[in-house]
């Protein structure tokens, strides 16, 4: 019956009652406080908890108080354990409600009265509030709030779970709280470790989902209730949020999410890798992520240099890949966990993007794009060239054609990091390449500007121009031997002396015929002026040939070398 109508009813009864001025027949029952929802009302055979005020109708006297004694009334309804106006009285109550229930002596304690509390033929009012009801048939009750839309996995006996709940009463009043201490319960499932009815409810749930889960009171904490804060023979009422859920016999979950094409190259341990990662609980919380910081996590595999899982997923990767790692505990952090980062026993997700990795006896990769059909002369040490090359990138690269005019470089002098001479040399005007540089052949741990640390390099390089060059310390050099006596050659004009114009001149002649080469990337002008005065002993601005051969007789390589 609609609690309303209900109260109409009862009330209309003690209406009538007053009216004949006789002897009350049956209980007067006043539901003066009904809750709005009432899920379940008392039946015959059920148990309940609840509160009461118990007076004489005549004078208002008190003569008993579950409120005095600080501690709910507990009984069965419906068999006798009751006085008879009590068990009539209660019937389809609802938790929360409070009625006040008039009985007539005869459905009380009659003409003998309780005690030398109760007089004979007295007439008894109960204020009563309902706590809880039960019975000895229920079950446990779950519903599901909300829940993923996505569900893998869902709990199962020998499970370890950690959830958050908040735990009330029937009647609503909290006894327990894991969002106010913000830390998860954690426990294993169907082993013991939690009441009944919470091994029971929390069975099949999804990581994200939110759970009601009423427990009645034997399959909580029974008779003894728990503490101060669960009474005894209370039903339970969790809602509870799955945050974490794993086995100790799971392994890593990897979920392959991208795959560059072209893989020719996979992780091995030993290798170090460069990698970003977004890392997350399995209910989505962030913990952490390189792309906060803007930088890689860099390690060496397979070493002991980060969590036991990470260091396995890590292996069989390609450069660019992308997956999610789902680590379970015993292969992370643990029942301790991190600080206050990571809590004990947590499943770490980790999605991550492989950005570069080489192995430590790596040497630089050269692959040829394209060469010339006629390569007669090939870049070497001390050769003066121009090339053009796109940004080095670990992952990516940009055409040729992206990027502006050539840079020049003397092969050989240390002009350029190490790999990318390797790269350079051999090289004919024309030929392009890629090529791949480790970080011990590039910028190295320390990395350089706009270069992370310990980045492999990929380069496209192509040679625009190739001039041979001189040994490091020379300004000109013979290709072949020299002129034999040298002095009668270089004066041109047959005088006995050469000034500046004629040495140049002479030096200029031999560069045209291909019999001698000039330091290249340098202004002529400058080097056969520098050459010129080194020759030039007395610095009267011309050289005769005693100036040529000094003491010794010994042929003065200052044509050669640079004595600056």
């Amino acid at each position: 019956m609609d609690p309303i109508i209900s109260a109409l009813f009862f009330l209309l009864h003690v209406a009538a009652a007053d009216c004949t001025g006789g002897p009350l027949v049956d209980v007067i029952i006043d539901r003066y406080d009904i809750p709005r929802v009432c899920p379940r009302e008392v039946q015959t055979e059920d148990f309940i908890r609840y509160h009461f005020n118990g007076s004489l109708f005549a004078d208002g006297k008190k003569f008993d108080s579950s409120h005095d004694r600080g501690k709910a009334f507990i009984s069965q309804v419906g068999l006798g354990r009751l006085i008879t106006g009590m068990d009539r009285g209660l019937q389809g109550m609802c938790v929360n409600e409070r009625r006040r229930i008039t009985v007539p002596p005869h459905l009380a304690f009659g003409s003998i009265g309780a005690g030398g509390i109760i007089p004979a033929d007295a007439v008894l009012v109960y204020d009563v509030l309902l706590l809880d009801i039960w019975n000895a048939e229920d079950k446990v009750q779950s519903r599901t709030i909300s829940k993923p839309e996505t569900c893998t996995r869902t709990t199962a006996p020998s499970d370890f779970l950690r959830y958050h709940y908040n735990g009330t009463l029937l009647s609503g009043e909290t006894f327990d709280s894991s969002h106010s201490s913000n830390k998860t319960y954690d426990a294993y499932l169907g082993q013991g470790d939690l009441i009944p009815g919470m091994d029971e409810g929390l069975v099949g749930m999804c990581v994200g989902e939110r759970r009601i889960i009423i427990v009645p009171p034997f399959l909580a904490y029974g008779e003894n209730g728990y503490g101060t804060t669960v009474p005894p023979q209370a039903t339970l009422v969790f809602e509870v949020l799955l945050v974490d859920v794993f086995n100790p016999k799971d392994d890593l979950i990897v979920e392959v999410k991208e795959v560059p094409e072209g893989c020719t190259r996979r992780t091995v341990a030993g290798d170090y890798i460069r990698y970003h990662y977004n890392g997350t609980f399995q209910d989505g919380v962030a913990f952490d992520s390189s792309y906060q910081r803007n930088s890689t996590y860099n390690t060496y595999i397979g070493m002991g240099y980060v969590i036991r899982g990470m260091d396995k997923a890590l292996q069989g990767l390609c450069m660019g890949e992308k997956r999610r790692i789902t680590v379970p505990p015993h292969l992370a952090y643990g029942e301790e966990g991190v600080g206050e980062l990571i809590p004990g026993s947590a499943v770490l997700v980790f999605d991550i993007h492989v950005i570069d990795f080489h192995n430590p006896n790596d040497a630089v990769e050269i692959k040829v794009t394209h060469k010339p059909q006629e390569c007669n002369v090939i870049s070497e040490a001390d050769d003066l060239i121009q090339y053009c090359y796109n940004s080095p990138s670990s992952v990516h690269s940009a055409p040729l054609d992206q990027f502006n005019s050539p840079s020049t470089t003397t092969l050989g002098g240390n002009k350029v990091i190490q790999g990318l001479e390797e790269g350079l040399s051999g090289m004919c005007v024309g030929e392009k390449r890629e090529v791949v540089v480790p970080p011990h052949w590039g910028h190295g741990e320390n990395g350089a500007a706009g270069v992370p640390k310990s980045a492999v390099l990929l380069f496209e390089l192509e040679l625009v121009e190739l001039q041979k060059g001189v040994p490091e310390g020379y300004m000109f050099v013979w290709l072949g031997d020299g002129p034999d006596p040298l002095f009668p050659a270089m004066d041109l004009n047959g005088d006995k002396e050469v000034p500046l114009e004629e040495f140049s001149s002479f030096i200029m002649i031999q560069v045209k015929e291909g019999k001698g080469r000039l330091r290249p990337g340098l202004d002529s002008d400058g080097i056969i002026k520098d050459m010129f005065d080194n020759q030039d002993l007395n610095k009267d601005g011309r050289i005769i040939e005693d100036e040529l051969k000094p003491e010794g007789d010994e042929e003065s390589e200052a044509t050669k070398r640079d004595e600056l």
